[in-house]
């Protein structure tokens, strides 16, 4: 059984984590480490995965619209830079975005190639 992490744990293991990332920088890679350095990365790493897996839960998108405004998030971009990246017009992407009109499959399709949203997902979702 693990012990249960405070976030006074969690906030000292990641600025220990970042300051063994920011010597791997300095030495020139993760390499250049010590053997000590690297196996305290190592858990000063698992200790930051293990709270953060308990304590910040990104819900999956349950829509499209969810599901596009994740990946411009992702990607910071305005919604017409999406539009274009889906080679659509920033108008259907409106509209879709806005609930005024269904996605095309043709649309769907895009969002599956061009933003690498797992096709499973959209079939549940649409």
């Amino acid at each position: 059984m693990q012990k249960i992490l405070s976030k006074n744990d969690f906030e000292l293991a990641e600025k220990q984590m970042n300051d063994l990332l920011a010597t791997a920088t300095i030495k020139g890679g993760f390499d250049f480490l010590t053997e000590s350095e690297t196996e305290a990365l190592d858990q000063f790493t698992q200790v930051v995965k293990r709270y953060e897996e308990a304590h910040f839960i990104i819900e999956t998108p349950q829509t499209v619209q969810e599901l596009i405004a994740m990946k411009m998030f992702e990607k910071n971009l305005k919604q017409k830079e999406i539009a274009k990246l889906l080679d659509t017009t920033d108008t259907k992407l409106s509209e879709i975005m806005h609930h005024k009109r269904k996605p095309s499959i043709s649309f769907l399709k895009a969002l599956n190639q061009v933003l690498e949203i797992d096709g499973n997902l959209l079939l549940r979702i649409v």
